[in-house]
């Protein structure tokens, strides 16, 4: 049991408050932020891209799905992988949910993977996922977003992610983010932002809720306790079991 000091609710409260002073300022920065990240400049897309789809081929630009803006999350899962990255699905497992809000709201969501479409179409059925899923495979897509790495970018010193460049150590093939991209009337594409790393953690609710949870995410390392949503014990974990007496 964690170490915490048990007092009475006069003495709770007070402690309370003050930590609600600090989330309210949370709360004001990430409005800021927010505000900010919807100010930043645009770049017009001039390369083509296409897509392997369940549809056919499609362009970036029809990937919009007739709205004006796109949301794409760069699901780790490459070309013969068996499966998709455990982290990596543990966010998809929270997409499905939001796709009714988002679609009704001029927002597609969808995410691109290095694999083949016939791989991804084999994991997606496993995990029982509807969100739209397409590959770049054979598509400069995932090198130019800086989420996929050659041989060649991971045999340097270091590799260019998350804006920065990172030590070839932490580096891998694949590699997470999410980016986003706006369609114009006239179907010229921007690209409004991409986000790495943790960036895009704010999308596993299940996160959200351990946050506040009386022992938090309650790990030694980064999600080492994820499964893949199928790969759990059958039985759910618990602390301790208590027998009737």
């Amino acid at each position: 049991m964690h170490e915490h000091p048990i007092v009475g609710r006069e003495e709770w409260l007070a402690a309370r408050k003050a930590l609600l002073v600090k989330e309210k300022e949370a709360t004001r920065l990430r409005d800021k932020i927010n505000a900010e990240r919807l100010a930043l400049p645009w770049v017009r897309l001039e390369k083509h891209y296409e897509f392997d789809t369940p549809q056919g081929r499609k362009t970036l630009a029809e990937l919009f799905g007739g709205r004006s803006q796109l949301v794409v999350y760069h699901f780790m899962l490459g070309p013969g992988w068996k499966a998709g990255c455990p982290g990596c699905s543990f966010l998809a497992d929270h997409l499905d949910g939001a796709l009714p809000h988002l679609e009704h709201h001029d927002v597609t969501l969808l995410a691109v993977s290095r694999a083949p479409l016939a791989e991804i179409e084999a994991y997606r059925r496993r995990m029982g996922w509807r969100f739209p899923w397409v590959s770049s495979f054979g598509d400069d897509f995932n090198f130019d977003f800086h989420v996929s790495f050659t041989a060649a970018d991971l045999a340097g010193e270091t590799v260019d992610y998350n804006f920065t460049a990172i030590d070839r150590a932490n580096a891998h093939d694949e590699l997470p983010g999410l980016s986003a991209f706006y369609r114009d009337e006239a179907g010229t594409v921007f690209h409004t932002y991409s986000s790495y790393a943790r960036g895009p953690e704010e999308l596993i609710g299940t996160l959200m809720i351990l946050d506040r949870a009386p022992k938090g995410r309650n790990e030694a390392d980064g999600m080492d306790w994820v499964r893949r949503h199928d790969e759990y014990e059958a039985e759910p974990a618990a602390a301790a079991r208590r027998t009737a007496s």
